[in-house]
């Protein structure tokens, strides 16, 4: 009777001395959907509960509703921030010249006019710290971060406008029923508890 060899679930990859470059996220084979680069290491997504999903499905909507033709609207797609950082805003409003082709599966920061992240438990961290002070450092005008509150379990939304002088985020507003806004265009959206029932 011989033994049977064991086998690895899977091979993960071993990162180099210096960690991972943008070009290393885009050509490693077989890393799961939606990974994103932070200083170099890579960030694998853990499931998503249905808040996230639709609070990100009500966003693109209301977004693409009032945006201009200069801009467009993409859900999950890396920003390439600098050599070492290629985040996955949940949502991004990103200047229409920089969407070249149906083939295109990432976008310079100076591409982005609004990045969104809404928060996961597992992703806590990095959405309220790291990636709107990296967002904020590689130019990025506008941030929202968005987190689920109260009994209904509604989306509050907290706007951000880029400070040219101390290049940080400055809280402009926070919003529980309704996204109101006119930066980076006219905003309206109803993002009340009701609002995530109807989806």
């Amino acid at each position: 009777m011989t033994a049977e060899p064991v086998r690895a679930a899977h091979q993960w990859p071993v990162p180099p001395q210096d960690g991972y470059t943008v070009d290393d996220l885009f050509t490693l084979p077989g890393l799961p959907p939606h990974t994103e680069l932070i200083d170099g290491s890579l960030v694998f997504v853990s499931p998503q509960r249905d808040f996230h999903s639709i609070v990100i499905d009500m966003l693109v909507t209301g977004l693409r509703h009032t945006a201009p033709p200069e801009v467009k609207v993409r859900r999950e797609m890396t920003v390439v921030l600098d050599r070492r950082n290629g985040p996955e805003p949940d949502v991004s409003v990103v200047r229409a010249e920089a969407v070249i082709n149906r083939s295109v599966t990432r976008f310079q920061a100076a591409d982005i006019l609004l990045a969104v992240e809404v928060v996961s438990p597992d992703s806590e961290a990095r959405d309220r710290e790291s990636k709107p002070q990296k967002y904020a450092a590689a130019g990025i005008p506008h941030f929202w971060l968005v987190e689920m509150a109260g009994a209904d379990e509604h989306a509050v939304v907290r706007v951000y406008e880029l400070d040219p002088v101390t290049k940080a985020y400055a809280l402009t507003g926070i919003h529980h029923d309704r996204l109101k806004t006119s930066v980076p265009f006219t905003i309206d959206i109803d993002i009340t508890g009701e609002a995530l029932d109807a989806l």
